[in-house]
Parts: structure tokens; C-alpha cells; sequence
């Protein structure tokens, strides 16, 4: 039986798409929904920054916000288009 050479570029394309599938089963069979608008604190505990860092990417308009009196929400839609835009493929 011949030797098959798997890539990083596979392994990568692999990891995607089986975050992509676990994602889609998640949504579909348990039920769980994710909500259409965030809290900053829901914001900063899902990106992992601090009230400093998500202020940054407020005000450089980075990511786009929505204020309702004192409160800000944030579109989770638009959180995640920003992360794909900004997605770093290093191919060595």
C-alpha cells in the first residue's frame, strides 16, 4: 500500500471543516440558538479582550456597534464576518 503525504494545507482545510460541521450540529439538533445581538461583556468574553481593547476596536471602527442609551450591542453576524475578514492563512 503506497504512503499518502498529508500537508499542513489539508490539515488546516480538515480543521475548518470540521469546526464548520460541529457548528452546524450544534445549531440544528441541540437547540442551542445564538443570539442575534451582544452584550460587550458577552463581546469581550468571546474575543478574549479587555473593556480597553473592544473600546479600541469601537472608536478605529473595526467593529461596529450599536448604543441604546447607555447599553452597546453588538451584531454576533457582523463579529464573525470581521473574524473571516480578517483571517490569517500562513502557508510555510
Amino acid at each position: 500500500m503506497p504512503a499518502q503525504i498529508i500537508t499542513t494545507e489539508d490539515l488546516m482545510k480538515f480543521k475548518i471543516d470540521l469546526i464548520d460541521e460541529i457548528k452546524d450540529i450544534i445549531s440544528t439538533h441541540s437547540g442551542f440558538k445564538v443570539k442575534k445581538w451582544l452584550k460587550s461583556n458577552e463581546v469581550r468574553v468571546l474575543l478574549s479582550v479587555s473593556p480597553g481593547t473592544l473600546q479600541n476596536l469601537r472608536m478605529n471602527g473595526t467593529l461596529p456597534y450599536t448604543k441604546i442609551g447607555g447599553i452597546i450591542y453588538y451584531d454576533y453576524e457582523e463579529i464573525q464576518k470581521i473574524l473571516e475578514s480578517n483571517r490569517v492563512d500562513n502557508k510555510y
